[in-house]
């Protein structure tokens, strides 16, 4: 019997009774923060049970969707293994709601497996829990089974409850006798045990009773009902199956993995598993896709991350290297679209997704896996059955190669994982980081006594441009100076300023000093020893200690400052999000005028990387996110887990700069008010640095405005020049392309008939040294190609014999040496090859090619040949 026919069996057997046939609900649970994910068929009526809500009707059926991949309920680690774990999987469920109770549910369930889908009444027995006399009753009177097919067992088995408070309420499950063969061959195997012999097909909940916090129980004033048949094993036993991934409900997803990887199921136990975990967790992810799920690094995405991840790397193990899963949805749309329709609401999202998804994590695995298998077996050559943790940490923050998948591949190997030593590994880390953010510097000479002369230089500049300060200090060529004139260089320190001192990879301010006659430029800001140093150039007047100046901070280009700045912080997530969790800052710089960020990633990102990143920043950006500046001590804001830079400096008191959820880093530098004050951003370059450390320059705001006008000219320029449309740019230099490499092949023709033509002259060159043929031949302009090719002619028109041939191309020269197969065991071509060259140059014994930079040495290394072919001879 067909899966789809038993679901819609069920429900039209329910429906006949009076249910309300329902269509399934969301794998993701409204309203629901007990729950990852629908986990079984009452969660869309568990408000129902509680009292909370009333619906239309009293009774209800359902085929629901499930997945059991995390939380208290989670199956993932047995899936592939056994022959019914499902990460996702359907409930068959029928639900009354203060309506029939006992009798009536185990009636009609046991009319259904007898008389609709005819199972054998002989091989199925019912459990009861231990104290519910009622129950047994009803089976044995009004249903009809002998005493010694009823078994009694405990609460583990028999007793459900929704909490540790609530509505609760024993339970009757129905099982089937699978045979002996299925058995675990004890004596005392019966229903009830751990094998595979007796499995459950119906666990029928009756619920009575509310708990309370005291553990008491009372009786409910209307009692319900609610079962769970998993559709994947009753079409196991319908289908003649033991395994529930030989049914019809993964087949044809199987049979597609199949096609992909060129491996067969049931050829190797070890295929079998993968192929397994393949296919059951692709439906995980095309349901959990369909209803609005995105893989990310927390909660639910998690998780779904982790099955997609998990099923990757089965794919790696079966030899499957490129991206696939994406292409096995088509077989679960197939297969389960009419049943759950809504899964077809959003396909090319879905497969967007994943194969991005897949591409993210190709480079992980390439990464890790290399290294975790040596590992692994380094473990087992030294007898011990546990990685170490401190090996794992390594692999995790080098390569972001995630500790789950480790754990799953030693699992594998049959090898544990140390997660203490781990979680050390992490915690040290932290406390590196921690040393490394607190303290500061220590400066000598004029600023040492700058800072025991004055209190710290006040900075007022988060919410002011301009203010009137006091000069606390002149510094010129090192040392304390009274006054300084008018075309003098000086350092200025003042008891307060709105002026950005250069830290924490954000430039420091330019602007403008003043006071009566008095006018200085400020060309740059530092912040040393706490004391804020204007860098600047007296234009005209006289500045001296003491006296009172007003400040303006140049305010365009603050502002565009804070737009890098605060785009930088929204960069660095986005690379997280888009890269992973290993990516750490090693590096900035915040200018007016672009942005730079480095960070630790072993390989360039990819046009898509690049684009996905720049569009998750402007999203933000749109999204006018507002920026919340506040204090705290270092420890709760790393508790927190707020993002500090490692080796940058601290003290005990920092500031956080939060976007929202998206974003928290402990800041000092300026910035905006709000993520839409930014403008257009623009990673406009991406590469290497050092190794491991990738950097990526990028701009905003106005900037970004005159890049695109700038490229916008250069477009209408492009397309003047071709005279095309600007939009036609592209396809007009394809065009161009594409004829002028048809030309090429025309001028190649020409070249290869003229060649051709003069192989019989060249052939007049040929002369014999100890009777072996030989031919040393120059042919200008012809590259190494078309000189192999003339050498292959001349071989096949010589016979037997040597061939060495030279040409000039600019300033290079190039070599081909031939030495016919019957002769290679007295002439090697590659011996002869260097003999010419001067040592340059190789192949295999027939054939050799090379190439100097000396064309105008090329006659006199043609004319050695027949004497290097005399000397070998001898």
């Amino acid at each position: 019997m067909e899966s789809k026919k038993i679901r819609q069996l069920f429900l039209d057997f329910f429906k006949e009774k009076g249910h309300e046939v329902l269509p399934s609900s969301s794998l993701l649970p409204e309203n629901d923060a007990t729950l990852l994910f629908t986990n079984a068929g009452m969660v869309q009526f568990k408000s129902v049970f509680l009292g909370e809500d009333v619906r239309p009707y009293k009774r209800a059926a359902t085929s629901q969707k499930c997945l059991r991949a995390g939380g208290k309920h989670n199956d993932l680690e047995n899936v592939g293994r056994t022959a019914r774990h499902h990460t996702f999987f359907e409930m068959l469920g029928n639900f009354s709601f203060g309506d029939y109770f006992k009798e009536d549910a185990c009636k009609w369930s046991w009319e259904f497996l007898t008389e609709w889908v005819k199972l054998p009444v002989d091989d199925l027995f019912v459990t009861v829990f231990e104290n519910d006399d009622e129950a047994a009753e009803i089976w044995e009177k009004h249903v009809g089974l002998p005493p010694e097919k009823i078994f009694r067992l405990g609460a583990k088995d028999n007793f459900w409850q929704m909490g540790d408070t609530g509505p609760c309420g024993p339970c009757s499950e129905i099982h089937i006798d699978q045979g002996p063969e299925m058995g675990c061959d004890r004596p005392d195997c019966k229903v009830g045990c751990d094998c595979d012999r007796y499995l459950e097909i119906w666990n029928l909940v009756f619920m009575q009773f509310n708990r309370d916090a005291s553990g008491e129980l009372t009786p409910l004033p209307k009692p319900s009902i609610d079962t769970g048949m998993g559709l994947e094993r009753l079409s196991a036993i319908l289908q003649g199956k033991t395994n529930n991934f030989d049914t019809d409900l993964f087949a044809p997803i199987i049979a597609k993995i199949e096609e992909i990887s060129g491996k067969k199921y049931g050829s190797d136990p070890e295929i079998n598993v993968s192929l397994r975990v393949i296919a059951d967790h692709i439906r995980a992810t095309a349901f959990t896709l369909a209803d609005g799920l995105m893989p990310s690094n927390e909660g639910r995405g998690y998780v779904i991350r982790r099955i997609i991840r998990r099923a990757a790397r089965h794919g790696f193990m079966l030899g499957i290297e490129k991206p696939f899963l994406y292409n096995v949805l088509d077989s679960v749309y197939e297969l389960m679209s009419d049943a759950y329709p809504d899964i077809l609401d959003n396909t090319k999202m879905s497969k967007k997704v994943l194969k991005l998804e897949e591409e993210r994590f190709a480079h992980t695995l390439a990464s890790g896996m290399g290294i975790l298998e040596k590992l692994v077996d380094d473990v087992k050559s030294a007898g011990k059955k546990t990685i170490p943790g401190s090996e794992l940490f390594k692999l995790y923050d080098t390569f972001g190669f995630p500790l789950d998948l480790a754990q799953d591949i030693a699992e594998d190997n049959g090898l544990l994982v140390d997660h203490q030593g781990f979680n050390d590994e992490m915690e040290l880390q932290k406390k590196r980081a921690r040393s490394s953010w607190v303290g500061a510097e220590e400066v000598s000479g004029v600023y040492k006594e700058a800072k025991e002369m004055f209190k710290p230089s006040s900075f007022i500049g988060y919410d002011s441009f301009k203010s009137d300060s006091s000069v606390n200090a002149l510094i010129k060529d090192g040392a304390f100076i009274d006054a300084a004139g008018e075309g003098e260089q000086v350092e200025i320190i003042l008891d307060k300023s709105p002026f950005y001192g250069e830290s924490g990879g954000q430039v420091g301010d330019l602007g403008l000093m003043k006071a009566d006659t008095l006018r200085i430029d400020i060309s740059d800001t530092k912040k040393i020893n706490d004391m804020l140093v204007h860098f600047g150039t007296v234009k005209s007047g006289t500045i001296s200690k003491g006296m009172m100046v007003q400040v303006q901070v140049d305010e365009d280009k603050r502002k565009s400052v804070m737009r890098n700045h605060t785009a930088t912080h929204l960069l660095h997530s986005a690379l997280k999000l888009v890269l992973g969790d290993h990516i750490k800052q090693a590096g900035s710089l915040v200018a007016a005028d672009r942005l730079r960020f480095d960070f630790n990633h072993f390989f360039a990102m990819d046009a898509r990387e690049v684009s996905e990143v720049e569009s998750i920043v402007n999203e933000k950006i749109i999204d006018n996110i507002p920026i919340d500046v506040s204090e705290s001590s270092l420890d709760d804001a790393i508790t927190g887990g707020v993002t500090a830079l490692f080796g940058e400096k601290y003290g005990d008191r920092v500031r956080v700069v939060k976007g929202g959820d998206f974003t928290a880093e402990l800041c000092g530098g300026t910035h905006c008010r709000a993520t839409g004050d930014i403008g257009p951003f623009k990673i406009v370059s991406e590469g290497s640095v050092a190794a491991g450390i990738r950097r990526i320059e990028a701009i905003t705001g106005f900037s970004t405005l005159e890049f695109g006008r700038a490229r916008e000219e250069e477009l209408k320029k492009a397309a003047g020049f071709l005279r095309v449309p600007e939009m036609s740019v592209s396809d007009k230099i394809e065009k161009i392309i594409s004829d002028l490499k048809q030309s090429e092949k025309e001028i190649e023709k020409i070249k290869h008939k003229a060649v051709s033509g003069s192989v019989d002259s060249i052939l007049n060159k040929v002369t014999e040294i100890n009777s072996i043929k030989v031919l040393a031949h120059k042919e200008n302009g012809m590259d190494m190609k078309a000189l192999r090719s003339l050498a292959d002619r001349l071989k096949d028109k010589i016979g037997s014999g040597v061939i060495v041939l030279g040409s000039a191309v600019n300033d290079q020269a190039f070599y081909v040496a031939v030495v016919t197969k019957d002769l290679t065991d007295r002439l090697k071509a590659g011996d002869i090859l260097k003999a010419v060259t001067g040592g340059k140059g190789g192949g295999r014994p027939d054939m050799a090619q090379g190439g100097t930079k000396d064309a105008d040495g090329l006659d006199k290394a043609i004319d050695s040949v027949n004497g290097i072919i005399q000397e070998k001879m001898k």
